[in-house]
């Protein structure tokens, strides 16, 4: 019924905005910056000249430009990352920062984290995060936990939503094609008074492709994919120095999945439900004149998955059902000084708590399994201080500390500096950073019950920890119409948690990564932008002397975004991924396999057939290369979509 009423209302949209003559485009109510303004290497709003940090910033129009739906594709393309899935939409998901681990990278949504407790390392899974409603996406690499805490080791990405804004405004948008996808979005946000609103909702349902390969025999059934999301923020200015915003967002996702990767990895009633809750409340208030910001911040995020595997005529005596659910709680209290122009000074407080449990069982040829995580908690309290010089225009520095005090692994340290200078006259800026990061041990690895073949959790583990330095220099040519950047990144990691199978988890792991980003940016006029990015990186495990799995050596991404005949625009994009190292699970002792690398040309061609009415067309993979992002599992080929877009 819903899905009806929202293409029922598309369509009248439609069929009203054609017979209008056409309207000249609205001007954005934002105004132009001189320089590109960063929130997530301060948690401040900064003009990215000030910051040393290596950040990439993905802005509304840049959202709107890619036609993506969700975060996981959008950070496919970012300098610096590695995605990889297991199967198509709605599969599992992995994310990887300058090669550490995917548990080592924190991602908030409007400054609250998302990480699901109830995961064995406490990953986030971004596979199920649609775009509606956000309005940028800030990726921080290197260790950030000075002012983030755990699981900051590796980098942060950050999620901010819409705030509405100006007149009111509302879209509608819908696409479809290849394995039978559709899609829906809707928007409405704007200003009234004191009062700011933005709400959001899509739907997305394809019939997908084998998460089991079908390279391989055995794998002939599509697995799809269903998802509907609601967001929405909303504030309230009573007087000038106070605000209040709340936040939320509400998913419920299914996803068919297969066994397991390669032949015969299919299976025809594999299915997993993911229903999600995010909500946040935030006081903000300034005195002593606008020389103290005060920020206070609630915040609840609720996961609960099943997983059903019932027998079926591939699998008469086999089948697994499970239930894995988790709450983080979080109390947040953040204090800007801006008493000096030379200083501005931020000190805070973070308290969470996190639970989660689950209940797994499986039965088959070799009997009954069952395996219970009771309800279990941990508690964190954290302190950070921060400061933000600026001398002269010129020399810009971040210098921090932070303790947090984990209810089970203790106390850790960390601290950050990033020192950077600016040359006007060159547009030249030298950058630098230094710091570490930490990563608490997840309530499983703490508290896992044991089994029949020996232990699992140990509550005597201590947290992971990393350094991390960089090195860059960014230089600007022709008033920021071409940019280029290079940094040399180092980033080493001790007391990594593995799992031995006498010991159960235990601190033993070291690796490193290294290696150099390059990025460059030509944006001659309004109707052209074109960039380019290359990581060149080498992540390896100290202990075994191997590469770490599924980290490209090579990444190169190149994009062009031109608008032509001023109706016209077209966004080209190619990816091309090296060589990365993987396991073979198919034959005993798992031998260690290389992959090759591959390359992917996506293209975007849309029509403006009025100020508020826009047709367009997507295609995935125009070269329809094959490829694996994970040995065994299946990638999609050629695909074609096309779709409409209104506004009012």
């Amino acid at each position: 019924m819903i899905k009806k009423i929202f293409f029922l209302a598309l369509g009248l949209a439609i069929l009203s905005l054609t017979i209008h003559s056409e309207e000249k485009k609205e001007k954005s109510s934002r105004p132009s910056l001189e320089h590109e303004v960063v929130v997530t290497a301060t948690r401040i709003e900064t003009p990215s000249k000030e910051i040393a940090s290596s950040v990439t910033v993905i802005t509304s129009e840049d959202l709107l430009r890619m036609k993506k739906s969700t975060v996981l594709e959008v950070l496919q393309e970012v300098l610096g990352t590695s995605v990889i899935q297991n199967g198509g939409r709605g599969a599992a998901s992995s994310l990887f920062l300058r090669g550490a681990n995917s548990e080592h990278t924190l991602v908030l949504m409007d400054g609250v984290e998302i990480n699901d407790p109830i995961n064995p390392s406490r990953s986030c899974d971004l596979a199920h995060l649609s775009l509606e409603n956000i309005d940028r996406i800030e990726v921080l690499r290197g260790p950030q936990s000075t002012l983030y805490g755990s699981d900051a080791i590796g980098g942060v990405v950050h999620i901010i939503t819409r705030k509405g804004e100006g007149k009111p405004k509302f879209f509608l948008q819908t696409d479809g094609g290849s394995f039978e996808s559709l899609s829906g979005s809707a928007g409405a946000s704007g200003e009234i008074s004191n009062i700011h609103y933005s709400f959001g909702l899509s739907y997305f349902k394809t019939q997908g492709i084998s998460a089991a390969s079908v390279s391989y025999p055995g794998n002939e059934e599509k697995d799809g994919y269903q998802n509907f999301s609601v967001s929405g923020r909303l504030g309230f200015s009573p007087r000038k120095n106070l605000e209040f915003d709340f936040v939320f967002r509400s998913l419920s996702a299914k996803t068919d999945i297969d066994n397991f990767g390669g032949a015969w990895g299919d299976d025809p009633n594999n299915v997993q439900d993911l229903s999600s809750l995010f909500l946040k409340g935030q006081a903000r208030a300034l005195f002593l004149g606008n020389r103290w910001e005060q920020k206070i911040c609630l915040s609840l995020v609720r996961s609960n998955r099943e997983h059903k595997n019932l027998e079926d005529s591939s699998h008469p005596f086999d089948q697994e059902r499970g239930n894995f659910s988790s709450n983080l709680v979080k109390i947040d209290w953040q204090n800007n000084f801006f008493l000096l122009e030379t200083n501005t000074l931020t000190f805070g407080l973070e308290y969470e708590q996190e639970e989660g449990q689950s209940e797994y069982e499986v039965s088959g040829i070799w009997g009954p399994f069952l395996s219970v995580f009771p309800s279990r908690r941990a508690k964190t309290l954290g302190f950070y201080l921060q400061d933000q010089i600026r001398l002269a225009n010129q020399l810009f520095a971040t210098v921090g500390v932070r303790l947090d005090s984990h209810s089970q692994s203790g106390q850790a340290i960390t601290f950050r500096l990033a020192p950077a200078y600016f040359i006007e006259k060159t547009g030249t800026k030298f950058k630098a950073t230094f710091g570490t990061g930490f990563k608490s041990p997840s309530l499983y690895q703490l508290y896992a019950p044991p089994t029949a073949w020996g232990p699992i959790g140990n509550e005597e583990l201590k947290p992971e920890k990393s350094f991390g330095w960089e090195a860059g220099i960014e230089q600007q040519f022709f008033n920021r119409k071409f940019v280029i950047t290079s940094t040399y990144f180092s980033n080493t990691y001790k007391d990594l948690i593995t799992f031995d199978s006498l010991q159960g988890y235990i601190n033993i792991g070291k690796a490193e990564s290294k290696g150099v980003e390059m990025a460059a940016e030509v944006k001659p006029a309004k109707e052209f932008l074109f960039r380019a990015s290359y990581t060149r990186m080498e992540a390896r495990d100290k202990e075994k002397e191997t590469y770490l799995l599924r980290r490209p050596r090579d990444k190169f991404v190149a994009n062009l975004n031109w608008i032509f005949l001023r109706k016209w625009a077209v966004n080209l994009s190619f990816i091309y991924i090296g060589k990365r190292d993987d396991v073979d699970f198919s034959s005993w002792p798992y031998p260690q396999i290389t992959l090759p690398g591959y390359t992917l040309l996506n293209g975007i061609l849309s029509y403006d057939l009025n100020s508020r009415l826009q047709i367009f067309g997507r295609i995935d993979n125009i070269l329809n290369e094959k490829y694996e992002m994970i040995l065994g599992y299946g990638t999609q080929g050629f695909s074609a979509y096309g779709g409409i877009r209104v506004t009012f």
